[in-house]
């Protein structure tokens, strides 16, 4: 049974991408300024799970460029949604596979990065994971607004998935 904190970070992940569905390939590279277009947004997220939980988990990297093209701080980019969702299931399928082994002792625990320990808690990392889904689902959410999309989301799904549940019960 996955740690609650994975749990919440599935339901925001599956909220993310019930925001963006129905998004065409045209509107998904248009860039709104100042915003990112939804592409970068995708990959973006892609990146940080990238970074987090394949690069600094488990010491591989699986898109090699994905960090130069929708990196925190790199020059904006308009890549393709279907190439960034395939990007996105990629890297989320193989960081699950860490996430799935994590218990309140490794929530506690640093990542080491260039020969020192990580400033954040393998669990701080989590919840910053989720708090950027959230940032960016709004973000997303107001863009489709501005293109002018109908029928979107007006609140947040259904918790059948990942209804509270305390670490105890853990």
């Amino acid at each position: 049974m996955p740690h609650p904190l994975v749990t919440q970070l599935r339901f925001t992940r599956s909220e993310f991408v019930r925001c963006l569905e129905g998004v065409s390939e045209e509107d998904a590279c248009r860039r709104l300024m100042p915003t990112n277009s939804l592409g970068w947004i995708v990959g973006h997220l892609a990146s940080q799970e990238q970074f987090y939980w394949v690069l600094m988990a488990q010491h591989q990297v699986l898109v090699p460029d994905l960090y130069l093209r929708v990196g925190h701080g790199q020059p904006a980019t308009t890549p393709p949604l279907a190439e960034m969702w395939e990007v996105w299931k990629t890297i989320t399928g193989a960081a699950d596979g860490y996430l799935d082994t994590l218990t309140p002792d490794i929530l506690q625990t640093h990542f080491e990065w260039e020969g020192k320990p990580w400033g954040e808690s393998v669990g701080t990392m989590l919840q910053r994971n989720m708090y950027h889904y959230w940032f960016h689902t709004g973000e997303a959410h107001a863009i489709r607004q501005q293109l002018g999309h109908v029928d979107l989301p007006e609140f947040v799904g259904g918790f059948s998935q990942a209804a509270y549940q305390s670490v105890q019960e853990y």
